[in-house]
């Protein structure tokens, strides 16, 4: 995965989050919308119940059909909660309150501090003839819960939407797996077959007279790539883990790529403890910290400083891989851990993303990018718990 591609990708995640942002939106003004129907369909309601009132007492006879009407309009309200009060603030009546009626009744305090506090809407006067009356009313049980109803669906959107990313992300992490331990093992099988015919080529020069100093070079080499094709052949595997020294690890790392990087990079290692010891395996190991050494020398171009660091504390082992390069941008550092991804023209984006494997899950280690800056160089962290 190219850095372009990778920027294609960057818009396209973008664009899925302000189509995601839109919907919610558009649910939460929806949802608003019903609210505030819902809202003055009851405030409507109320203000019939205020016209029965006024009907009902009036001094002039009305019809027995307009005197059922208007029963009715009042009666049928079982969901709005009314408190009708009389000009000198007094209780005279409730509906939908039945357990706050005695209170109301016995205790003027509570019952303006309810109104004051419990009560959202402007009360509705009701003229009438021997002096008007005022109905306060609160949302119906129903409103309430609908009130809360935007943000009900936006959690359960939320929630929906990280557990389809977490397991689109699983599966398709699983995948990516899969198929890079599948190319690891074709790779290691393609190179088995050169690398039987280089060591006989090699047991022939020996009986030519060739300098023997190039034969055990070349035997190291050849040792080297056999090493490469059997550490191939352990991805998607489950390895065998032995005691292993993560000392003697990091000096025969150290070792073999200090004659193989040029001369132009300043290689150190440093290991403080005497001994480290872990359940592990030493072929993997050695693989990870070359690829981070290899990677460190490819981006200062074969120019500057790399250390290897071997720490412990009282629970566990901690290697750190510096280098002095350009370093890693904050926006990067994060995905160089995945299959396929690299800023390199050449390359599958293979090597990081085994590395975290061979640590994480074969060595339930742990490997991070612990500090990168700008033109200042990185530093991998790399985590052993002890034996």
């Amino acid at each position: 995965m190219n850095l372009l591609h990778w920027k294609y990708q960057r818009w396209n995640r973008w664009l899925g989050f302000g189509a995601a942002v839109c919907i919610l939106l558009l649910t939460i003004y929806l949802s608003n919308l019903l609210v505030n129907q819902l809202k003055t369909e009851e405030q409507k309601k109320v203000e019939n119940i205020v016209k029965a009132l006024e009907l009902q007492s009036l001094d002039q006879e009305i019809s027995d059909k307009t005197q059922q009407l208007t029963l009715k309009i009042t009666q049928d309200n079982n969901t709005i909660p009314l408190i009708l009060i009389d000009e000198d603030g007094a209780f005279v009546h409730q509906k939908n309150l039945d357990h706050l009626e005695n209170l109301f009744e016995t205790d003027s305090t509570y019952l303006h501090n309810y109104l004051k506090n419990r009560i959202t809407q402007s009360p509705i006067e009701v003229e009438l003839p021997f002096g008007n009356q005022y109905i306060y009313y609160q949302n119906s049980s129903l409103l309430t819960q609908l009130q809360f109803y935007p943000a009900l669906i936006v959690l359960i959107l939320l929630l929906f939407t990280l557990f389809t990313i977490w397991y689109f992300r699983t599966l398709n992490n699983t995948q990516k797996s899969y198929l890079w331990a599948g190319m690891a093992k074709e790779t290691a099988h393609q190179i088995g077959t050169p690398l039987s015919s280089l060591l006989g080529w090699t047991e022939l020069l020996k009986m030519e007279e060739v300098d023997p100093e190039i034969i055990v070079e070349m035997e190291e080499d050849l040792e080297r790539l056999k090493q490469i094709a059997e550490r191939f052949s352990k991805i998607g595997s489950v390895p065998d883990l032995q005691p292993t020294d993560l000392v003697q690890v990091c000096e025969n790392t150290y070792l073999y790529l200090q004659k193989r990087i040029s001369s132009h990079v300043q290689f150190d290692l440093h290991t403080k403890p005497e001994s480290a010891m872990i359940m592990g395996n030493e072929q993997l190991l050695s693989w990870v910290l070359e690829n981070l050494v290899r990677n460190a020398v490819d981006a200062m171009q074969n120019r500057g400083r790399i250390q290897i660091i071997l720490e412990e504390n009282s629970t566990k082992y901690r290697i750190y891989v510096i280098d002095n390069g350009p370093g890693i941008p904050k926006s990067m550092q994060k995905r160089i851990f995945e299959p396929g991804y690299t800023t390199k023209k050449r390359g599958w984006g293979l090597g990081l993303s085994l590395a975290k494997r061979i640590i994480k899950e074969y060595h339930s280690g742990k490997i991070v990018v612990s500090k990168s800056e700008k033109n200042l160089g990185t530093t991998f962290k790399l985590e052993f718990q002890k034996l």
